[in-house]
């Protein structure tokens, strides 16, 4: 198949509308109750998922003018809101509160431990609850608080005591067991081999048989070890991993060097972590102390709250949503958009995307309060899902205000949790800025792709890519935010927009000529003043409002960011389009992770390429197949997101797989764009002839050691393996040389001169025939340079490499390289020479070999 498409295609409308419908009850219980601000937050999610149910096809009838009158409802709430001066503050919970509400959480922790026959947590958590529910009963004069925490004392202490009876019952474990026994059941292959943890200390050990560790494949799951094709649990069906099972020493190597990301170690992420302790006697502090503030925070800066302090009843999620996100003063637009298009995927097709990665959970898997104040998040950086720990303090300003983002429900938490995480990662709420592309692959590993919007260009096809993005955003095939360039003040004020801001795309539309896209501003205010905006009457006609599920009227009243414009003007004010794509569309995966040192090989990639990183790429199959691969640099430094001067790219040869030295001799079948983004795309339509791909790592000037993973995507099984090198190090050798005079003999075409070319002898003194040899020249850039090999003497005779005369092949400027395979041992004459008689300079001779050898000048 030439597109990656699995088949599955679009929302759910019945799904939707029944969340629709129980959002909607919710709203009226609240607002029946006079819970105004949870009012207005359900009418709205609940008018917001029907309008995304009537979109996927919904046949209830009225369900747009029922999705109308629940946001009317809303905005009648808010006037009627605004027009008071009322307002009572939450007030704050009392000490013994906060400690019942983390005795609650320690029964909770404790009971799930229990069901799990995790004997010696649950005594511990138990305990730890007895402790607290005393701890108030001594200290609180309220006889009906001190009933209720001796009550959940007393059925933690039976619990804890009905456990240590049963745990003494049982047999000690055998000294032979022990080493591998654990609390809970152990995590095995499928060979039945206990996996270790790779938490804490997971690169400590690393002997030759680092091999059999079992491999963490990019979905954060172990891999299956055993036939080779591991399994990547991705939602809607499986990622079959076609690479190695484990890790090599080299792979471990290059994790544990970038664990280390603005001065903090994040480990890779394993079902083991969700073991991790999150119940506590006091509220949880992180040992790395506050996020550093960015200048604007610091100028408006108050205090450092937690959710007590601003929440009457705080909870993780209420309903996930785009509309509800707010950014404030932080600088990660791109992030607040990336979260905005990740929550409306989660409620338009009902998968989860981004609610799974914070912690602690449920039995359900959805994310949980916790008062004692700890949370783990996990993000896909630099390589690997890797955990997160935070606790929940978070900026508050002066005047009572959160200094981060935030949800419109301010007893919701998740966005405030994630951002924070996020930027900890990133060295602190003075973060930079990225990209979409960047947050959304560590939000949820899909595969990044940047689509520079250039109208006059060849490279962007404006009708085909408005319908691709049409065709796959109504599948849930991807996610997509657009970035504005530069813009003078003037322009900006004048179009409504914000100068190089990133915007979530919600939705896309086409209705009869007219292509339209509704984003957002992470902002929350501030829309696009032009074409088809909400003050843009004359072209919302009643027609089209209707196809589109739109009231200009009704979008004057409130400034959410959110509004529609046509794709002109988008492709006039806007910069890029950020896609990231669902990995479900592919069958078969592996990734590969190396180290490129800075000192292999020349600076640039002008004339000589042999140094760089090298793979084949075979596909297999007879059927056309979509074969995306994905390099991502390795980034620890936020400095590097500020000033990223490292450009890499993948280039892609169809040699028959053979390793290539020039770097357009032959030219490349791809020849990738050297761009400054961690994560370069490439992107393969394979026909069914089956000639094998070489893969080559490049940059634009290799200044530093760069760390990175290769990630192969494909709808078809393929291998992917690294370019072996025969050649042993430490008997490379050098020959420093030089053509000056007589020597400088030139070419062959030069009869009566070309013998007065420097000679040399290289003995290989062996009887075998699987010897390999290779020779480089490097003479000065501005000569053309070759060399001629003759075989004297032959140890073997008729080795599979045999040959009386070979040369260099044609004249290069400054660079010339010829392999040697399966040569007999014995006696080979080298012959350096300039195209031209009479070009003087130096020059180098650089050998390789498989084997023993020596080399000395004959002339």
């Amino acid at each position: 198949m030439s597109d990656p498409s699995s088949g599955y295609h679009g929302a759910d409308p019945t799904v939707l509308q029944n969340e629709g419908v129980h959002l909607a009850h919710l709203a009226v219980q609240h607002d029946q109750a006079q819970h105004f601000d949870l009012a207005i937050f359900y009418y709205t999610e609940a008018a917001q998922t029907l309008l995304a149910a009537a979109q996927a096809g919904s046949q209830v009838p009225n369900i747009v003018e029922k999705a109308r009158e629940y946001m009317m409802r809303a905005d009648t709430i808010k006037q009627a809101l605004q027009s008071t001066t009322q307002n009572t503050p939450a007030q704050p919970k009392s000490p013994q509160q906060l400690d019942v509400e983390r005795a609650h959480f320690l029964l909770r922790e404790a009971l799930g431990e229990d069901e799990q026959n995790n004997t010696e947590e649950a005594i511990s958590l138990y305990s730890e609850a007895i402790t607290l529910c005393l701890s108030v009963r001594d200290s609180n004069p309220d006889p009906k608080l001190k009933e209720k925490v001796i009550k959940m004392a007393t059925q933690a202490l039976d619990r804890a005591e009905a456990l240590k009876k049963k745990t003494a019952k049982l047999p000690a474990p055998s000294s032979t067991s022990s080493a591998t026994s654990s609390p809970g059941p152990a995590i095995r292959t499928i060979t039945g081999k206990v996996v270790p943890p790779l938490g804490f200390g997971a690169f400590s050990n690393t002997d030759e048989d680092n091999s059999s560790t079992q491999r963490l494949l990019s979905s954060g799951t172990l891999a299956v070890k055993g036939d080779g094709k591991s399994l990547v649990s991705s939602g809607k069906k499986t990622l079959i991993n076609v690479g190695p099972s484990s890790y090599s020493k080299d792979e471990i190597a290059v994790l544990r060097s970038t664990s280390k990301i603005n001065g903090r170690e994040y480990v890779p992420f394993l079902a083991v972590d969700k073991k991790e302790k999150f119940a506590f006697l006091e509220p949880f502090n992180d040992k790395d102390g506050k996020l550093t503030l960015s200048p604007k925070q610091k100028q408006q800066f108050g205090k450092w709250v937690r959710p007590e302090d601003f929440c009457d009843e705080p909870k993780i999620i209420y309903a996930i949503s785009s509309f509800s996100i707010r950014q404030t003063i932080v600088s990660d637009c791109s992030f607040v958009a990336s979260l905005a298009i990740s929550a409306q995927y989660e409620k338009r097709f009902r998968k989860k995307l981004i609610t799974t990665i914070i912690y602690p959970q449920n039995q359900n898997g959805e994310p949980v309060y916790n008062p004692c104040g700890k949370y783990m998040v996990r993000f896909n950086l630099n390589g690997v899902w890797r955990k997160v720990i935070i606790d929940d303090f978070l900026p508050m300003s002066k005047h009572g205000d959160l200094l981060c983002s935030f949800s419109n429900n301010k007893n919701e938490l998740w966005v405030s949790l994630l951002e924070k995480a996020y930027m900890k990662v990133m060295g602190g709420y003075d973060f930079p800025g990225s990209n979409s592309n960047i947050d959304l692959h560590a939000l949820t590993e899909w595969i990044p792709e940047r689509i520079a919007i250039r109208p006059n260009s060849a490279e962007f096809n404006q009708d085909k890519e408005f319908k691709r993005l049409l065709d796959r955003f109504h599948k849930g095939h991807c996610l997509v935010t657009v970035a504005t360039g530069e813009l003078s003040d003037a322009d900006a004020d004048r179009a409504g927009l914000v100068p190089t801001h990133a915007y979530a795309m919600l939705d896309i539309r086409e209705y009869k000529d007219k292509k339209l896209f509704m984003l957002k501003n992470p902002w929350n205010h501030l829309r696009w003043k032009g074409h088809y905006s909400e003050m843009d009457l004359d072209n919302w006609t009643p027609e089209l409002q209707k196809a589109l599920n739109y009231d200009p009227h009704s979008a004057q009243m409130f400034d959410n960011g959110v509004f529609w414009i046509d794709y002109r003007s988008l492709c006039k004010f806007f910069d890029v389009f950020y896609i990231n794509w669902d990995p479900d569309l592919f069958s078969y995966t592996t990734c590969i992770h190396h180290t490129w040192n800075a000192k292999e090989g020349p600076k640039k990639d002008s004339y000589n390429i042999s140094d760089n990183p090298q793979y084949c790429l075979q596909v297999m199959g007879n059927q056309n197949a979509a074969v995306w691969i994905l390099l991502t640099r390795h980034i620890t430094d936020k400095a590097d997101f500020a000033d990223n001067k490292e450009f890499i790219t993948v280039l892609v040869y169809k040699t028959g797989g053979k390793k290539i030295f020039y770097p357009y001799d032959p030219p490349p079948y791809k020849d990738g764009v050297r761009i400054n983004s961690p994560h370069y795309l490439c992107k393969l339509v394979e026909e069914s002839t089956r000639e094998p791909y070489t893969l080559v790592i490049s940059q634009y000037e290799k200044n530093n050691t760069t760390h990175y993973t290769l990630r192969v995507y494909s709808t078809c099984e393929f291998t992917l393996t690294r370019f072996s090198n025969p050649y042993k190090k430490h008997l490379d050798q050098r020959i420093t040389g030089q053509w000056k005079g007589k020597t400088a003999g030139g070419c062959a075409n030069n009869r009566e001169t070309y013998i007065n070319n420097p000679l040399y002898q290289v003995h290989i003194d062996n009887n075998n025939t699987d010897n390999h040899l290779m020779i480089e020249l490097l003479g000065p850039k501005q000569y053309s340079v070759g060399f001629e090999v003759i075989c004297v003497s032959e140890n073997v005779a008729n080795a599979p490499g045999a040959f009386k005369k070979t040369t260099s092949g044609d004249f290069r400027p400054g660079y010339c390289v010829l392999q040697l395979s399966n040569i007999s041992g014995g006696v080979y004459n080298v012959r350096p020479c300039t195209f031209k008689a009479g070009n003087e300079g130096p020059f180098f001779l650089d050998f390789s070999c498989s084997t023993a050898y020596t080399v000395h000048q004959l002339q």
